[in-house]
């Protein structure tokens, strides 16, 4: 079954795990990508969450995979930064590879901060999930 944004909102926590775990990690990404916090994921809230946090805070990523980095777009104008390291690991949730997102050389701000994505759906369709230290925060999507 194809998966898309508004599902992804949908899905309760166990569904997100599960696609995110039963997924392999694709190839790093490059480019452009438009982001969707998934907050209080399978309730009626996370899509108007996901258009505050949209509006507001975090639009996406602008990955350029030659160079193993990316920049964060947020604020309400899309600004590029909060640089991260990009490469392939294992997950710390099930230790299978996945693609790290890694603050903790590159961001005074969010440096105890660690992004995994796997995709779920080519050709451009990944899921995150988001890490402070070892506790996990919430999920997200990014639309190539």
């Amino acid at each position: 079954m194809p998966h898309d944004v508004p599902q992804l909102l949908k899905m309760s926590q166990a569904e997100l795990d599960a696609l995110f775990t039963g997924s392999q990690a694709g190839p790093i990404p490059n480019g452009q990508a438009d982001g969707t916090a998934i907050v209080a994921s399978g309730t009626v809230f996370s899509p108007e969450i996901a258009k505050f946090v949209g509006v507001f805070a975090w639009q996406g990523k602008v990955f350029d995979a030659k160079a193993g980095l990316l920049r964060n777009r947020i604020g309400p104008f899309g600004l590029n930064a909060i640089i991260a390291k990009v490469y392939k690991a294992p997950s710390w949730i099930d230790g299978k590879e996945c693609i790290v997102l890694d603050y903790s050389e590159t961001s005074m701000v969010a440096h105890w901060i660690r992004d995994e994505i796997r995709l779920i759906e080519a050709p451009g369709l990944y899921l995150g999930k988001v890490f402070w230290d070892k506790a996990r925060l919430i999920d997200f999507a990014l639309q190539f």
